[in-house]
Formats: structure tokens, C-alpha cells, sequence
């Protein structure tokens, strides 16, 4: 809740990510089949497959002597945007081969392990190069990848016809470690789409009764943080699994606002949309599930 200090979110980060690992590999080898579909491309086992992949690389950014299991794509890593994740996933799927769920989840646990080992007495706040060359916390490292977990593992329980309970505790973990870790270090090349950098200086204010209201600023094209309170152009007021999933493309912001998940209120909400199109995530980076909450 608000309020938390970093060594609450830490410990708390730590925890998500092997409870929601553990629950993945859980689920991907209870499919009864693992080529069943979960998007229009990928299978059970090519999901899980793709959740591995980013498991593997972070050991490699939090100490030094971990080989990169990806050598040959570090020019890529580090110059993606959100726009060409998607073509950077291609590549690191046609690398990776592996697709035997039982192995897969083996895989999964023993590099949250050593995720977990390797960040035991790290500082939260040190910063590591990320995509695009952008700056992101160690805490924030730990948050994308619980993030990426629950937002897979519900594709994957969807599909499967599984239940897959989402924890806003957990899905909160995003915004307060990762959305707001990037943008207070530096987002590198992640945010950028070939625009011209507008001026105008838009401030979001986001709100939830699961992290500290924070307000994002846009302005020449970077954002910054600053804290909430006066000077908003648009409040947001959300529930942490519903903002997830509509950052990633699982549901429309419609069905978000109809259902008061997402509440946009402010001085000026016409502006939030022009902040989203700079401050936006790979939604279109993965192929879309087969069943899905966007109408």
C-alpha cells in the first residue's frame, strides 16, 4: 500500500517473483497439452519458453563473470524501442529451442534462484543497462519479471481454461519498482518512435490505494518524476492488475474505464492520450492470446 518504503517494496519484490515463478512452472507443465495455442503464434510451451528467455539473461546484468546467453544480439538489446521488441522476441525465439515444458520449468526456477541469490545483498536502487540502453533499478529487474509472469501465466491459464489469480500486490509491483524506476534513471532509446519531441509539458498523476501516488511528466520528449499533488493535468486512479493488463493490450481501456478499474479525471484528461503514445509498452510485442479482454 502507500507507504511502503524500499526495503518493504524489496523484500516484497523478492517474494512475488519466486511465489509467481513457481506458480508458472506449475502451470506449464500441467498442460495437458503443450502445443495447444495461446496466441494466434505461440503455443503453451513457446510462452514459456519466451518467460525463460528473459529469466536466463538477467543473471548476466546483476554481477559480473555471467555469460550473456544471448551474445550475439547485444547490439539489438540495446537499441530497442517499444515499436521493435517484437522483432528483437523473433530473434531470441529462433536462439532458444528448447520447448519441453518439465525442462522449461526447471530452467524457470533455477534462474529465479539465481536471480534471487545474485540480488540478495544487492542495493535495490543500483541501476543496471537494460533494453534500449535505459537505466532500470535492480528492484524494478525483479518487478518486470514478476510482471511478466502473471501477465503470461494468465495467457497461458486462459487458454487452458486454468484459473490464474492475479494479486494487485503483486501487479502493483510494476508500476511503483519498474514504470517509475525507468523513468527517474533513464529510458534510453525504449520510448522513442521516430516523433518529433513535443514540448508541451503533460503531467499524469497516478493514484491507487497499492502504491505511492506518484505524478509522471512529459515534456521535449523525456519524462521525469515529480511528486503528486497540484500542478496535474490528468489523474488516474487505477486497480494494478487491470492497469497491466491494458498497458500490455489483454483488455481496452473501454472495459477498464466501464468497469472503474481505471478512473481518468484532471483538469485536462484530453491530454492522455498524446502522453501514451510516448509513454507507452510493447503491448504489440507478443502475438495476441487467443482469448482476450480488449472488447
Amino acid at each position: 500500500m502507500a507507504g511502503r518504503t524500499t526495503e518493504d517494496l524489496w523484500r516484497e519484490a523478492r517474494a512475488a517473483l519466486e511465489r509467481n515463478g513457481d506458480r508458472f512452472a506449475e502451470l506449464v507443465t500441467s498442460a495437458p497439452d503443450p502445443r495447444a495455442m495461446v496466441t494466434r503464434e505461440w503455443t503453451v510451451a513457446d510462452t514459456a519458453a519466451h518467460v525463460v528467455t528473459i529469466a536466463s539473461y538477467y543473471p548476466s546484468l546483476l554481477g559480473p563473470g555471467v555469460p550473456d546467453p544471448f551474445p550475439g544480439l547485444a547490439d539489438r538489446i540495446h537499441s530497442v524501442d517499444v515499436d521493435t521488441v517484437a522483432e528483437l522476441n523473433h530473434h531470441v525465439m529462433k536462439e532458444f529451442t528448447e520447448r519441453d515444458p518439465r525442462v522449461l520449468a526447471g530452467h524457470l526456477r533455477r534462474h529465479i534462484g539465481d536471480i534471487l541469490r545474485m540480488s540478495e545483498n544487492a542495493d535495490p536502487g543500483r541501476t543496471v543497462t537494460w533494453l534500449g540502453a535505459s537505466r532500470l533499478p535492480v528492484a524494478g529487474l525483479l518487478a518486470h519479471l514478476v510482471n511478466e509472469l502473471m501477465i503470461h501465466g494468465r495467457d497461458v491459464a486462459r487458454a487452458l481454461g486454468a484459473p490464474w489469480p492475479m494479486s494487485p500486490r503483486d501487479a502493483a509491483l510494476f508500476f511503483d519498482l519498474f514504470l517509475v524506476g525507468l523513468s527517474r534513471n533513464g529510458s534510453g532509446s525504449l520510448l522513442e518512435h521516430g516523433e518529433p519531441p513535443n514540448p508541451r509539458r503533460i503531467a499524469v498523476e497516478f493514484r491507487s490505494r497499492y502504491v505511492t501516488p506518484v505524478t509522471l511528466v512529459l515534456r521535449d520528449g523525456r519524462v521525469t518524476v515529480e511528486e503528486a499533488g497540484a500542478g496535474a493535468d490528468v489523474r488516474l486512479r487505477f486497480d494494478p492488475v487491470a492497469l497491466n493488463l491494458v498497458l500490455f493490450g489483454r483488455m481496452s481501456r473501454a472495459r477498464a474505464a466501464l468497469t472503474g478499474k481505471v478512473v481518468v479525471t484532471g483538469r485536462r484528461p484530453w491530454l492522455l492520450p498524446a502522453f501514451l503514445r510516448k509513454v507507452h509498452l510493447p503491448a504489440n510485442a507478443y502475438p495476441a492470446p487467443v482469448v482476450t479482454d480488449r472488447s
